[in-house]
């Protein structure tokens, strides 16, 4: 007999990111929306993930394309309505996938009835719901503190005589997570997306909720610790140490609360977005640390432009079993907000398959982005064709989000890609319908089968999925480790370059496993991998 829901699904999950503009559009608009997804389920559940993110599908004003929310209990008539959301929720389990969604809980859209109130004085019941500060004496911002889209994250309101917060657009003013009865608002928000049947959230911005209440400056960041992971280089942004406008000690004391509200239910789970280039690890493990806030945090680390040798993959396993030995990590090469990593990181076919073999095979969860496991390159777009306010603020130097996010190429014989039967809202590459999901079909060796292949590997093995992870070997063109769960121990090896690797092989009766490479040699004790392969081999108990 059953035991009831595993509530540890999360737990090595494989985790599907889709952006819902982007997907599949059902009504020829040129956007993607809720039917569409249902409708391409499918594509999702034979590729072997455990679950998809739902990037914000709330109503909004679009601003920054639905992460600035205007009601959260509703879906924005561009998506389509709560009827569609519940016929994707219910297809989707009927498939055996989880639903997570996108809650973006630390700002709203300005056009949300809560900072109409709030803005409109300072004596209205919602006159505390936003972050409100009286102007310096000469009439400046509270503080130094800047905004990740560019200038100060304080903007004038004429209503009140008062400065609001915004970390991103003006258009997102930040909630006052101080205010007792703002946190009973989310809690509330959650239970009702939970009460509908999802199976947890993707918290975005996870480390904004609260700012210093005693509005301090952030201090200077020297030149040689400025990160550029979490806003581009040319943005100042990163030339401060983010001490007081966010990141602040008040916030476990909540996500305990919210995971208190999760764990009414039989099997709901947390991932959090830890945005910040210099704490991402230590607030990961603030964050998920025991088993009373988030389950599993992503930060920055591996989004980062540069791309990431054996030996940094060493160093960050080994600052996250320093500092969060009981965490889980979730770890993501791609999403919505940066360059793809096909690009970012110069990769071919060869070197995509064996990063992604390396994300597979690390100590916690995945996420892929939607048309990884095409090998999407990133688009250029033309100035234009530019939708993301982000690129129009910092042009040219850099050029925004909209090259992540164009639609998925679902057939190559259609300047569509099959996404629409209208002008997509974003251009349609015809570099990327060389790549389309229906070429790739008819393609065995294509990158699509590959990660058919290697989740499923991974889905076999799991030691692979739940296991603890020891370096056995590092360098800047290798990694290797091993990953152990019950009575299974995995060798992994990967070889991150153009030149052959000599990999040393532990003691012990390995037996190479049925991955999807080919061409490595085995001797007594190494194991020569050719320019971008990996090798798998396990042992079980008795062996």
């Amino acid at each position: 007999m059953s035991g009831g829901p595993d509530k540890d699904w999360w737990r090595g999950a494989v985790i599907y990111q889709i952006y819902p503009r982007s997907f599949q559009d059902s009504d020829g608009d040129g956007v993607g929306d809720l039917r569409g997804i249902t409708d391409r389920l499918g594509h999702v559940a034979s590729l072997g993930a455990d679950a998809i993110w739902i990037s914000p599908f709330f109503p909004s004003p679009m601003l920054d394309f639905g992460y600035d929310v205007s009601e959260y209990r509703d879906v924005d008539p561009l998506f389509g309505t709560l009827a569609d959301f519940d016929a994707l929720l219910a297809e989707a389990h009927r498939l055996g996938l989880k639903v997570m969604i996108d809650l973006v809980l630390s700002h709203t859209s300005d056009a949300h009835p809560w900072f109409i109130e709030s803005r409109a004085d300072r004596e209205n019941p919602r006159a505390d719901w936003y972050v409100w500060a009286d102007a310096k004496p000469d009439g400046t911002p509270p503080t130094n503190w800047l905004s990740i889209f560019g200038g100060s994250s304080w903007e004038w309101s004429t209503e009140r005589q008062q400065y609001y917060l915004h970390n991103f657009l003006t258009a997102q003013p930040d909630l006052n997570f101080h205010n007792p009865a703002v946190q009973d608002e989310m809690l509330d928000i959650a239970r009702f997306w939970l009460d509908r049947g999802v199976d947890g959230f993707r918290l975005d911005t996870i480390n904004f909720y609260f700012h210093d209440a005693e509005l301090r400056n952030n201090p200077p960041l020297p030149p040689e610790q400025r990160s550029a992971t979490v806003a581009p280089a040319v943005n100042p942004y990163n030339w401060q140490d983010h001490l007081y406008d966010k990141n602040r000690p008040e916030n476990p004391a909540f996500l305990r609360r919210l995971r208190a509200v999760l764990d009414e239910y039989p099997a709901a789970a947390i991932v959090g977005e830890v945005g910040d280039g210099q704490y991402g690890l230590e607030l990961q493990a603030a964050y998920t640390s025991g088993t009373d806030k988030a389950q599993m945090c992503y930060d920055f680390t591996f989004l980062a432009t540069a791309p990431p040798t054996g030996t940094r993959f060493a160093e960050v396993l080994d600052a996250v079993a320093a500092v969060n030995p009981d965490g889980w990590s979730c770890w993501a090469y791609s999403n919505h907000d940066v360059i793809r990593h096909a690009t970012r990181w110069g990769l071919g076919d060869a070197g995509c398959r064996t990063y992604a073999a390396l994300l597979l095979s690390l100590r916690g969860s995945v996420c892929l982005y939607q048309g990884e496991e095409l090998g999407l390159p990133e688009v250029e777009i033309a100035f234009e064709d530019i939708q993301d306010p982000y690129g129009l603020r910092f042009w040219p130097k850099f050029k925004g989000r909209d090259g992540c996010r164009t639609p998925m190429p679902w057939v190559a014989d259609n300047r569509a890609g099959g996404f629409s039967s209208g002008k997509p809202w974003l251009p349609m590459p015809p570099e990327h319908l060389e790549r389309a999901v229906a070429r790739q079909e008819d393609a065995p060796e294509s990158l699509l089968h590959f990660y058919r292949r290697m989740l499923a590997f991974r889905a076999r093995h799991p030691a692979l999925a739940k296991g603890d992870l020891t370096i056995t070997d590092r360098g800047d063109q290798r990694l290797a480790f091993i990953r152990s769960h019950g009575n299974e121990r995995a060798f992994c090896a990967f070889n991150l370059g153009a030149a052959e690797q000599t990999i040393a092989l532990p003691s012990g009766n390995w037996t190479p496993a049925d991955a999807p490479f080919d061409g490595t040699q085995t001797a007594s004790d190494t194991v020569t991998l050719p320019p971008w392969q990996a090798f798998f081999a396990t042992i079980q108990s008795g062996d």
